[in-house]
C-alpha cells in the first residue's frame, strides 16, 4: 500500500507558500525556522536545529561534544549502521555495548563497565520506540562526566516517567525519513536546551557560518554585513547538512498530525499484543510503567526453538501478511566492519582495535521479527493482524 494517506494534510498548502515566497533555501527562508520552533515546543526542548537526515544530526552531535580522533564512543551493538558511520567519520573508536534481553535496549550495566578515560560520549538508542533506562544513564553520566547523545530517531513524543525524552538530555536526535512516524522524505532534527550546544550544532550543519545563532539558521539576515568584502563568513568547521525549505514545509504539516500518527501505531500494536497474549511463541519488548512506547514498529522475539524465523515469515505471508522485517545485523557483524573497510581512513588509530562480543545482542538479533505499523487505519491493519493470528494458531 502506498503511503499517500500520510501526506493529505497541509503539505501542499505549505509547499505553495514556499514557492510563492521565492525563498526556497534554508539559509534565508522562514519554513525551517518555524519548523524548528514548533518541533522544539512539541517535544519540550528550548532549541531545534533541522538537518538533511538523522545521520547528519548524529555527526553534528559528536562534533558539538568535541569527539575527536582516537576518542571512544559507546554505542549499542544492535542499532542502525548510521550510529557506527558517524563515529568513524569523526575518527573515533566505537565501543559496542550489549543489550538488555527483555527491552532490547542498551544495557546500562554493560555501558558502565566499558567506560574508560578515553570515553567522550555514550550514544543511546530507544529502540523501536521504547525509551531506555534513562535514570541509570543519567546517574552514569553524572558520575563519570561522559555526555549522552539520545538518538530518538524511532521515538518522537516518547515519554519516560511522564517527561518528554527530549527534555532529559542535552542532545536528542530525531529522524524524518520515509519510514518514521512523521516524514519529510529525508530529514532530521536535533533538540537541545543549551544555547552553546545549539550554536555549535547549527554551525556544523551549515558550513560554519559566523552569523548563525542558536535559534536562527538564516545566514543572510543583515545583507549590509554579509555582503561587505571585509566580512569573514566562517568561524567554525561545518558541512552542508541543511534541510531545504521544501522539506521544512512538509515537516510543518506532518508535525500537525504527529499525535494522530503515534496514537494509530499504538492502537494497532495493542491489537497485535492482544492476539499474542495467549501465545508462547513470541515475547515482546518489555515495557515498564515508567515509559510510553510509541511503536516505530512492533518488535517480537521468536523464542520457540521448533519454529524457524524463515518458516514463520513464510506462513505469515501465505496467510495474507505483507511481510516481516528482521533486525539489522549487529554493527560488528556487518560486512563493512568485518572486512576492515571502516578502518581505511584512520588505519593507525584502529591497528590494535578489538571489539567486544555482545552475547545478548547476538542472541536477540536472530530472533527479532518486526511487524510494520505504518497503516492508514486500524481497518487496513487488520489484514496483517488476521494473518498474524492465523499464523500463531497454525504453529501453536
Amino acid at each position: 500500500m502506498k503511503d499517500t494517506w500520510r501526506f493529505n494534510g497541509n503539505e501542499l498548502n505549505y509547499l505553495m507558500q514556499v514557492l510563492n515566497s521565492g525563498e526556497v533555501a534554508g539559509m534565508s527562508g522562514s519554513s525551517n525556522q518555524n519548523f524548528e520552533r514548533k518541533f522544539a515546543d512539541k517535544v519540550n526542548a528550548k532549541y531545534g536545529i533541522t538537518f538533511n537526515s538523522g545521520t547528519s544530526t548524529l555527526h553534528a552531535a559528536l562534533h558539538a561534544l568535541n569527539v575527536r580522533a582516537g576518542d571512544e564512543v559507546i554505542v549499542p551493538a544492535l542499532t542502525v549502521i548510521a550510529n557506527l558511520h558517524v563515529i568513524i567519520a569523526q575518527g573515533a573508536v566505537p565501543i559496542f555495548a550489549d543489550i538488555d534481553l527483555e527491552s532490547f535496549n542498551i544495557d546500562p550495566i554493560d555501558v558502565e563497565r566499558k567506560i574508560t578515560e578515553r570515553t567522550k560520549a555514550i550514544m543511546l538508542v530507544p529502540l523501536y520506540g521504547l525509551p531506555c533506562d534513562y535514570d541509570s544513564f543519567l546517574k552514569i553520566s553524572k558520575r563519570t562526566g561522559v555526555p549522552i547523545i539520545n538518538d530518538a530517531a524511532q521515538s518522537p513524543l516518547a515519554k519516560y516517567k511522564g517527561k518528554d525524552i527530549a527534555s532529559i538530555f542535552d542532545i536528542t536526535s530525531f529522524s524524518f525519513d520515509a519510514t518514521k512516524h512523521m516524514s519529510t522524505g529525508d530529514g532530521g532534527m536535533i533538540t537541545t536546551n543549551s544555547e552553546e550546544t545549539a550554536v555549535l550544532i547549527r554551525k556544523f550543519g551549515c558550513l560554519g557560518y559566523s552569523t548563525l545563532q542558536a535559534g536562527d539558521g538564516r545566514v543572510r539576515i543583515k545583507k549590509e554585513v554579509f555582503q561587505n568584502p571585509d566580512f569573514s563568513r566562517h568561524n567554525d568547521i561545518g558541512l552542508n547538512y541543511r534541510m531545504s525549505e521544501f522539506q521544512a514545509a512538509v515537516g510543518l504539516a506532518q508535525l500537525e498530525r504527529l499525535d494522530e500518527f503515534i496514537k494509530l501505531r499504538q492502537k494497532i500494536a495493542s491489537i497485535y499484543l492482544d492476539v499474542l497474549s495467549e501465545s508462547k511463541i513470541f515475547v515482546p519488548q518489555k515495557e515498564s510503567n515508567e515509559s510510553e512506547h510509541v511503536y516505530w514498529t512492533l518488535a517480537l522475539r521468536l523464542i520457540d526453538k521448533n519454529i524457524t524465523w524463515e518458516k514463520f515469515r513464510q506462513k505469515f505471508v501465505q496467510n495474507g501478511g505483507s511481510g516481516v522485517y528482521a533486525a539489522w545485523k549487529l554493527l560488528y557483524q556487518e560486512d563493512v566492519f568485518k572486512t576492515g573497510r571502516w578502518m581505511l581512513n584512520n588505519p593507525n588509530i584502529y591497528k590494535n582495535y578489538k571489539h567486544y562480543v555482545c552475547e545478548n545482542a547476538e542472541l536477540v538479533q536472530g530472533q527479532i521479527m518486526q511487524f510494520p505499523l505504518n497503516d492508514s487505519s486500524v481497518n487496513d491493519a487488520m489484514v496483517n493482524v488476521d494473518a498474524f493470528d492465523k499464523t500463531l494458531r497454525y504453529f501453536s
